[in-house]
């Protein structure tokens, strides 16, 4: 029973870590998968660089998207494209 009480703080730091840094990531990243197999031409996103644009084309062969901004296309990996700036993009605004 002793050898148990000696582990204690070691059990609870690794539970600690789990539920404040790797659950939450986990979840992150789950969420960001389901965003980049989501895209459709015609959306408009933002890539985490800042920059604006419309979905052109959509390549799942080396999961790349074209992204058509003011200044031309440009091709970008759908990892590159930013979900919490885009969804503020697309949320609807309040009058």
């Amino acid at each position: 029973m002793e050898t148990l009480s000696n582990y204690t703080p070691l059990i609870l730091i690794l539970l600690v870590f789990y539920f404040f840094i790797l659950a939450p990531q986990l979840k992150r990243n789950k969420k960001e998968k389901q965003f980049a197999a989501n895209l459709k031409k015609g959306d408009r996103v933002i890539t985490k660089s800042g920059m604006h644009g419309k979905i052109a084309a959509l390549n799942d062969k080396d999961n790349s998207c074209v992204v058509e901004t003011l200044a031309g296309k440009i091709k970008f990996e759908r990892s590159a494209l930013s979900i919490e700036m885009t969804q503020k993009l697309n949320a609807p605004t309040k009058k």
